[in-house]
């Protein structure tokens, strides 16, 4: 092994890299992107606030209370719209997807339970939505659950039941702290993946790697001028994601010896797949097109966006085999719930796959009989 011509094909791949704008933009800018996207997006969660329309039909004080009481809560924005509109039209005109009506006779019908005595009276309010709109649906979640409370109040009994709640984990984490993990996993994936796909498959194609094989360059520098290569890539990359998520959102995560661990793993296993597919695949195109068969499946079913508990049950099952899933939990074990049990646990898996897949990628690469 020569490490002097190990450094000098580094160095080249550096330069290439750098003079290819869309390689800077989606290896570097595009994860800063999603990061920005969702951050911002899920940033106060925990303090979501709905718009709403209340039309009141009984223009009552009872009516009124309950306005207010709904509006006193902060999670709906209120606006009282005309008696006189249509709800439905008013629903399908505008795209409000969702009013409050409150019908005539909604005091009377309050006073037959509290003043006059009759256990089975109830009052009524009416929902006039858009099944088709998301939005109606969280809605309406939240408004069943302030009725209930309301409802509760009213009745003047100490619930049956109470709830407490006690988190395993000292601090308090927010949508953003567990998103970056898993932004950092996927990114490292993807770039390690498409840049091994990228540089051995084209340069397969153009027979470069086989006239490599006449000069001083051998396998092994080949291979390890490339890993090292997408180690810095990589290692820039999850600087730079946790850089703008430090400095935007103040994200509190743990930095440790792990990060680089998983990183680590994460670079050598798709490192080895993208080896792998190059040697299959005869040309480029194709090469990418299995890359990216492998490649979204993972994005989205390894719990890189959303809890893997949210998926059915049998995609959880799939998700459990996919290799970035275990980088996703390991990551966030480390740096969220500081787990170093389960961390460890995570890394020997993708250790011993990214072993066994990196030494596959090794056999199959041969610079003597690329473009044969």
């Amino acid at each position: 092994m020569n490490l002097r011509v190990v450094g000098a094909n580094l160095v080249v791949s550096i330069k290439s890299f750098y003079r290819e704008k869309p390689a800077v933009f989606f290896r570097l800018a595009f994860p800063v992107i999603l990061i920005l996207v969702f951050g911002t997006i899920f940033m106060d969660r925990d303090d979501v606030s709905y718009d709403l329309r209340v039309q009141d039909l009984d223009q009552t004080t009872s009516s009124a209370q309950l306005i207010q009481a709904i509006e006193g809560s902060r999670k709906f924005n209120l606006s009282v719209i005309d008696t006189t509109a249509d709800a439905a039209e008013y629903v399908r005109d505008t795209k409000t997807n969702l009013v409050f009506r409150i019908p005539e006779g909604f005091q009377r019908s309050l006073m037959r339970r509290t003043a006059q005595g009759i256990p089975d009276a109830f009052a009524t309010v009416e929902i006039v939505y858009d099944p088709s709109s998301s939005a109606a649906s969280s809605k309406m979640q939240a408004l069943g659950a302030m009725l209930a409370a309301i409802n509760q109040e009213m009745s003047g009994r100490p619930p049956l039941i109470r709830s407490t709640k006690t988190s395993i984990l000292a601090k308090k984490y927010r949508f953003i702290e567990f998103f970056v993990p898993g932004i950092i996993a996927m990114t490292v994936m993807s770039a390690s993946l498409f840049g091994a796909v990228n540089v051995n498959a084209e340069l397969r194609q153009k027979g470069v790697l086989r006239k490599l094989s006449t000069t001083p360059i051998t396998r092994s520098d080949w291979i390890l001028s490339n890993i090292l290569y997408q180690f810095i890539l990589a290692a820039l990359a999850a600087v730079v994601i946790l850089l703008v998520s430090y400095a935007v959102f103040h994200v509190s995560l743990r930095i440790n010896v792990w990060l680089g661990v998983f990183v680590v793993l994460d670079v050598f296993a798709f490192v080895g797949l993208g080896m792998m597919l190059t040697r299959v695949a005869k040309d480029a195109e194709s090469a990418a097109a299995a890359a990216n068969a492998f490649m979204f499946p993972m994005m989205f079913l390894s719990g890189t966006f959303f809890p893997v508990e949210m998926m059915p049950g049998f995609l959880q099952k799939v998700a459990r085999v996919l290799p970035l899933y275990y980088v996703n939990e390991g990551l966030r074990a480390a740096m969220v719930s500081e787990d170093n049990m389960a961390a460890m646990k995570y890394a020997a898996i993708m250790a011993v796959f990214a072993a066994v897949v990196f030494i596959l990628g090794m056999m199959a690469t041969s610079l003597s009989e690329e473009g044969s």
